[in-house]
C-alpha cells in the first residue's frame, strides 16, 4: 500500500509541476505580449510627437522667414541713413580738406 501512495504522491507531484510550469509560461508570454504592446504605443507616441515637433520647427521658420524680409528693409533703411549721414559730413567737410590739400601741394619746401 505505502509503495501506490508514494507513486500516487510522486504524479501528484509531478502534475502539480507541470500545472507551475505551464503557469509559469502563461505569465511569461502574458507580459512579453503587454511589452510588445507597450513599445509599439511608445513608437507610436514617439512617431506622433516628432510629427508635431516638426510641424511646430516648419511654423517657426516660416514666422522666421516672415520676419526676415523687415529685417532686411529695416537693415537697408538703417544704411540709407548712415550713407547720408557720410554725404552730409562729407559735404560738409570737404571745403576744408580741399583747402588743407592745396596748401600742401602748394607749399615749397627745401
Amino acid at each position: 500500500m505505502e509503495s501506490g501512495r508514494g507513486q500516487n504522491g510522486i504524479q501528484l507531484l509531478l502534475a502539480a509541476e507541470q500545472e507551475a510550469q505551464h503557469i509559469v509560461n502563461t505569465a511569461r508570454n502574458t507580459k512579453l505580449a503587454r511589452l510588445k504592446q507597450a513599445k509599439d504605443e511608445a513608437e507610436k507616441e514617439v512617431a506622433q510627437f516628432r510629427a508635431q515637433m516638426e510641424v511646430d520647427f516648419k511654423t517657426k521658420l516660416s514666422e522666421s522667414s516672415g520676419d526676415s524680409g523687415a529685417n532686411v528693409k529695416r537693415l537697408e533703411q538703417e544704411t540709407d541713413t548712415k550713407i547720408q549721414n557720410l554725404k552730409t559730413e562729407a559735404d560738409r567737410i570737404s571745403q576744408d580738406v580741399m583747402q588743407l590739400l592745396l596748401k600742401y601741394v602748394t607749399t615749397v619746401k627745401n
